[in-house]
């Protein structure tokens, strides 16, 4: 019998292998990524103090659209970016969450460099 692969394990691997590699500081912290089925997420993250500096989503109240495509995806991206340009924050390090640099991760990563984040 073949057994399926657990894709959710899987990229938990993944993540664990790049947040062994990369973390977030005051200076320059982590963006992160995670995306659902329906929904898109980015946080901006120090990780030193463990804080969240700045946040967006596809469930955010002034988001117009679909979060589980591409347009949706490069609009959250310059949501995040906006907020982080706010705070003062210009460079950042992308954590891609386990998932492949590709589609919806990448338009958001996109989105977020065409306003103004340095990654």
């Amino acid at each position: 019998m073949i057994k399926k692969a657990d894709t959710k394990k899987a990229r938990a691997k993944r993540h664990t292998r790049v947040r062994g590699k990369i973390s977030g500081t005051p200076e320059r912290p982590r963006l992160n990524v995670f995306r659902s089925a329906k929904h898109i997420y980015a946080q901006i993250i120090d990780d030193v103090n463990g804080v969240t500096l700045a946040s967006a989503s596809s469930m955010d109240k002034e988001f117009e659209g679909n979060g589980g495509n591409a347009e949706g995806a490069r609009k959250v991206g310059a949501m995040v970016a906006k907020r982080a340009a706010d705070k003062g924050i210009a460079e950042v390090v992308f954590d891609r969450g386990g998932f492949l640099y590709h589609g919806r991760v990448k338009e958001l990563a996109e989105g977020a460099r065409e306003n103004g984040l340095k990654f």
